[in-house]
C-alpha cells in the first residue's frame, strides 16, 4: 500500500513540476507565430547563460520561480537570445541572436525587451514597449516592473 501511495505521489508531483516548466523559444520566427496566435507580446531575454553572473542570478531569483511562470504564461511569449562563451551554438542561431542584439541596441546582459510584433508584406516590425534587466527583490519586484511596462503601452 505504501508503494502505491508513494508512486501516486511521485506521478502527481511530476505533473506539478511539468506545469511550471516554461517554454522558451529560441527561434524568433516560431516565437512570432506564437505571439500572433496568442496576441501576447514577446519577452526577449538577451543573456550570456554560461558566463553572465547577473543573468544567472536573474534566472535563479525570478525566472525559475512559480510566480514568474504563472505571470509569463498569462502575459508573454518567452524568447531566449543567448550569447554563450563555452556552449557551442548553431551558426544560424548565432546570426539571428546577433541581428536582434543589434536591432534592439543591447549593450549589456541581462537585457529584457518587451515588444509587440507585426508582419506586413513579409517584413517583421518590432514595437518596443520597454526594457528591463535584473531587479532586486525577487519575482514580485520584477513582475511589478514588467507589468508597469505593459500597462504604460496599453494606456
Amino acid at each position: 500500500m505504501k508503494k502505491i501511495v508513494l508512486t501516486l505521489f511521485l506521478v502527481l508531483g511530476s505533473f506539478t513540476i511539468q506545469s511550471q516548466e516554461l517554454t522558451w523559444e529560441t527561434d524568433i520566427n516560431k516565437a512570432i507565430e506564437v505571439s500572433k496566435k496568442s496576441k501576447k507580446p514577446l519577452l526577449l531575454f538577451f543573456t550570456g547563460s554560461d558566463w553572465c553572473g547577473w543573468c544567472i542570478r536573474l534566472q535563479n531569483e525570478v525566472m525559475k520561480k512559480p510566480e514568474f511562470a504563472k505571470w509569463a504564461k498569462d502575459n508573454v511569449v518567452l524568447v531566449e537570445l543567448d550569447f554563450p562563451r563555452r556552449t557551442p551554438m548553431k551558426p544560424e542561431l548565432q546570426k539571428q541572436n546577433f541581428e536582434l542584439q543589434q536591432l534592439f541596441a543591447v549593450q549589456g546582459y541581462p537585457t529584457i525587451w518587451l515588444a509587440n510584433v507585426t508582419q506586413k508584406d513579409g517584413k517583421v516590425n518590432f514595437e518596443q514597449l520597454g526594457k528591463t534587466g535584473y531587479v532586486a527583490g525577487g519575482p514580485e519586484a520584477w513582475i511589478a516592473g514588467a507589468n508597469q511596462i505593459l500597462a504604460n503601452k496599453k494606456s
